[in-house]
């Protein structure tokens, strides 16, 4: 039977091409399924505002009537003009094992990629940082979390067998969170401290965090700017996120390290209770149960803390204010009950981030890829 692709060109069908993933790893007890309301603004040209400077197209594959397969197209041009560069992206790529599938989807996003004027063809890779990225080559017997998505072994042989060849790679660590401040991180911190004039700054209520939410992604994009792909956020984008992440941030598991004469945040640490069994149960729903699952899961008792987001201004990296940020919140974890935290994907050569784990009880559990082929 011959594959068929189709562009979703309605919201029937986009909620087609967005279900597909979690009909596709149902039973699978690594898959974590996203929230279907959060993937429709993504992809929403309406609503996410990274369409300012973004394009896409997103298509099925279908075998007779069965949907098999997924991908979009995605175009940052201002990631190209950041990068210099003719560059493509596709994202939300799910197919099942079959080289015919996979063939027929790539041919597409490709040939319109060409017609876009594009000379190569990247990823995964979203809209922006804070999409997910890479394809797990490396770690499929460990549970995704709610700032990743898990695959089947088999992508990464369909996309070696299609061209396509390694660019970038990600490591993920599970860290042990020690009984207590190790007494580095606590004599650094009180040099760093008072040599730079710095403080840390804790939230008790949400209404206290406002001020500083802008600051924050500032902060996140000088921190990033000059990572892998990275497409510095503009204002309309930072509201956007502001409004969709900080209701949800459980205040004590936030530290900020600010600059005493200016009140600038120069360091940062999001983090939050593993949400990933609550994911699995809510099934990317919210209703009728989804939201229970997810606030137990949030200001309940876990063993996982994930750390979602961590930044150093640049002028403030290699001088220990990520000391600071450990300083702070592992005296948190170990009230709040954590034994073990799952970093965000690290660059592998990004040896400044992967450095501050020297000093703990780390392994490394999952590796990520980003893709590239020439068009």
């Amino acid at each position: 039977m011959s594959i068929v692709i189709k562009e979703v060109t309605d919201k029937a069908a986009l909620k087609k091409f967005i279900t597909f993933n979690i009909k596709l790893y149902e039973g699978n007890p690594y898959h974590v399924p996203t929230l279907i309301e959060d993937e429709f603004m993504t992809l929403d040209k309406d609503r996410n505002p990274a369409f300012e400077f973004c394009e896409s197209i997103y298509y099925l594959a279908y075998k007779g009537k069965k949907i098999v397969g997924r991908i979009a197209g995605i175009i940052n041009h201002r990631a190209n003009e950041t990068w210099n560069q003719q560059y493509a992206r596709f994202s939300f790529l799910d197919f099942i094992d079959d080289a015919e599938v996979s063939k027929a989807l790539f041919q597409a996003v490709e040939k319109w990629a060409v017609g876009k004027g594009m000379k190569s063809i990247q990823g995964p890779l979203g809209f922006t940082d804070l999409d997910h990225e890479g394809l797990l080559i490396w770690g499929f017997d460990r549970m995704g979390t709610m700032a990743t998505s898990y695959n089947f072994p088999y992508y990464k042989e369909h996309l070696d067998q299609l061209g396509y060849e390694k660019e970038q790679d990600w490591q993920e660590f599970l860290i042990k969170i020690p009984e207590s401040v190790p007494e580095k991180h606590g004599r650094i911190s009180e040099i760093v401290l008072k040599k730079y004039g710095l403080k840390i700054k804790k939230f008790k209520r949400t209404k206290e965090i406002w001020p500083y939410a802008k600051k924050i992604f500032l902060l996140w994009n000088e921190a990033y700017r000059p990572l892998y792909g990275y497409s510095e956020l503009s204002d309309k984008q930072i509201e956007y996120y502001i409004k969709m992440y900080i209701p949800m941030l459980r205040l004590e598991l936030i530290t900020l390290v600010i600059r005493e004469e200016d009140d600038t945040v120069v360091g940062l640490a999001i983090t939050l209770p593993s949400l990933s069994k609550a994911m699995k149960k809510a099934k990317g729903r919210l209703l009728p149960t989804g939201w229970f699952y997810l606030l137990k899961a949030l200001y309940g008792k876990g063993d996982v803390v994930d750390l979602y987001i961590m930044g150093v201004l640049p002028e403030y990296q290699n001088k220990g204010v990520n000391a600071l940020l450990f300083y702070d919140l592992i005296p948190v974890f170990n009230k709040v009950g954590f034994s073990l935290a799952e970093s965000n994907p690290e660059l592998e050569i990004n040896r400044k981030m992967q450095s501050q784990w020297d000093d703990f009880d780390t392994e490394h559990i999952k590796t990520r890829r980003a893709f590239v082929k020439k068009l």
